[in-house]
Formats: C-alpha cells, structure tokens, sequence
C-alpha cells in the first residue's frame, strides 16, 4: 500500500468519517474482501477477511507479531484496532495477535472469535498477582489497572518463537502498512518507538527525584527523551537476556517508599530506557488525541504525516462519540467501529 502524504491522508481519513458507506470496502488500494454471514453472537458486527496483497507468503519467518491487551472495558477499541491494522496492511493474513487478558471475560472472547473469525491469534493469561503491591496511585484510575503494567512482562509471557513483538494500546487505529514499523532496524537496541526529544522530561518526575543527585544520576551518560509506551517494537530475546522486567520492577518498588514519579507504567520505563531507544518517525504515533490525563481536552492533529492516530490521555473516541460531544479528531476513529449497526459509528 501506497503511503499517503500528510493532506492526501486527512482528507482521505475525513471522506471515509463522514460518507454513509461501510468503512470495510474503503481504504483498499488493491485486492478484494472476503464476506461470511454475520453470527450475531455479540453486539459487534463481524468484520471481513481482507486480502490485499497479489504475493503473500505464509513462512513463519514473515509472520508480524502484535501485542495488545484485551479488557471489557476497552473492547471497542480493541476491537476497532484490530481491523485498522487489517484493512490497511498489504498481507494481512501474516499477522498474528497476542492477547494479553487478567480478568477472564467469556463474552470478550465469543466477540473476537465472532467479530473476527479469521483471525490469527492467541491469548495469555496476565497474572494481576505479579504486579501486586508494586502498583502506586497515579493522576488518573485507569493508569492504575494491573493489566496496564503487562507490557513489561511481554517477554516472560510470549512464546519462545516470537523473537519480535509490536506492542499497541487499544485505543489507537492504524492507517497505513504495519509492516513498515514491524521492519524498523533496531540497530542492536532492545526497543523502538517515537521518540519525542522537545517535551519537557522533567515533568515525569517529581522535584523529590531531580533532588536527589543519587536518583537522577541515573540518566548519566544518556540523553533521555519522552517515548509513549502505547506504540513499541521489542526484540523479546534481547529484552530477556538484557533482564529488563526486573530493572523496570525495581524502579517501581522505589517508586513505593519515595513517589518519584505521578503517571502509572511509563516513567520506570522512561528510567530504564530513555535515550537508549531506536527512534522511529513520529508519523508511528500521533499520540495525545485524548486529550490530557485529568480533563481529556480536545486536541488537534500534530502537522506531518500520519501512520497511526493513538487516543491516549482521558478522553476515548468511542465514549466521547456516544456522549454526542465528539472531538473533531474522533470522526477519524469512528470508520473503525464494529460495535452496534453499521450506521452506529457514523452517527454525531
């Protein structure tokens, strides 16, 4: 699939929020749609199997991995991510979820096997009990669910097979070829993502640790820049070897005597690995579309092209729509959404 310039893309985005056609038949520069029978087992509609690609092998060596969190509450999103990665990659049948879930849901397993009866997938139990009173209150209550903090444990979790995983939050879509970031050359680092050098870093953390000269030495030696969490390539083996789950563990039983830091699962990533990243193109994350942590502010689109539009903060397009008070941004998720009628999404 052809890469959009920034405009070519907006514009496409905002034709597909806005007609009354079904998202499924738009966004496909080649291939067809394969359609089966809805089951009407849950209340999202299924989505099709898409084939995009005229060449695509089926070697486990071309397999992409994608990691990703499944919980009731943010099912919709889920649900909405999975078929923006589907609809828009060139070989889509190459792609194999990981799902990672702590509280077990029946009906959110019936939904993904209904909703996407083709799909490769597999699903990991997270035990909540490896978190347990590792955990401190962070601004927000969201930030602070266990299942929040499996991304650190991915590597202890997944297969040995896997030796490279994209892991992805639920409340982003994807509009161009995941394939692209799926092939980042790390470059021997353990880890890649957006790197955003021109925030201020300093607000991760409290005046307690940039005061103490022992904690903050920490960053001696590298240049730390902010990266968001919620878009990561990970060489699993290299994670493993490097033991980075008990370097990340140890910031957050330190973070339990001192309070160092106020968000949830991101600063003691940010302690251990800022400034030792692959950075990648920021068009893999135009992140902040929830606005911030405590009002959920609308926000606007960050000039550049976009490859993934990601809804962190407070604010989500799927509550924000059903409230009748949508963001300008949100009708760009709204093509994604499979809950409902078809119509459901599209609706203001």
């Amino acid at each position: 699939m052809v890469a959009l310039p920034f405009l070519g893309r907006l514009s496409f985005l905002l034709l597909i929020a806005t007609t009354t056609t079904t998202a499924f038949a738009i966004g496909i520069h080649h291939g067809s749609i394969i359609r089966k029978p809805s089951s009407g087992v849950s209340n999202f509609r299924e989505a099709p199997e898409f084939r995009n690609g005229d060449v695509c092998g089926t070697n486990a060596s071309e397999r992409i991995h994608i990691a990703m969190t499944l919980d009731v509450n943010y099912l919709r999103g889920t649900m909405a991510a999975v078929l923006s990665v589907l609809m828009h990659s060139t070989c889509p049948e190459n792609t194999e979820f990981h799902f990672l879930w702590g509280k077990y849901e029946p009906e959110v397993v019936v939904s993904i096997n209904s909703t996407f009866p083709y799909l490769n997938f597999r699903l990991y139990h997270f035990d909540s009990g490896r978190v347990r009173g590792k955990i401190s209150r962070s601004i927000r209550q969201a930030l602070d669910q266990p299942l929040n903090y499996a991304r650190i444990y991915l590597a202890d979790m997944l297969p040995p097979d896997v030796k490279r995983v994209l892991y992805l939050d639920s409340d982003l879509v994807v509009v161009d070829d995941i394939v692209k970031l799926w092939e980042v050359d790390l470059e021997g680092k353990v880890l890649a993502a957006p790197e955003y050098c021109h925030a201020n870093f300093t607000k991760y953390f409290t005046d307690l640790f940039w005061s103490d000269k022992e904690l903050s030495s920490t960053f001696n030696g590298r240049k730390p820049c902010y990266f968001n969490t919620g878009v990561m390539v990970v060489d699993v083996d290299k994670w493993r070897q490097g033991g980075y789950t008990p370097k990340v563990e140890e910031w957050m039983a330190l973070q339990k005597q001192k309070r160092i830091y106020t968000l949830g699962s991101l600063p003691p990533f940010l302690l251990v690995l800022a400034g030792n990243i692959k950075a990648v193109h920021h068009r893999w994350n135009q992140h902040g579309l929830g606005g911030d942590n405590l009002e959920g502010k609308c926000r606007s689109l960050h000039p550049g092209p976009i490859s993934l539009l990601h809804w962190s903060g407070k604010g989500k397009p799927w509550l924000r729509l059903d409230s009748r008070k949508p963001c300008a941004v949100d009708h760009l998720w709204a093509p994604y959404d499979l809950y409902g009628s078809p119509d459901h999404s599209l609706e203001e």
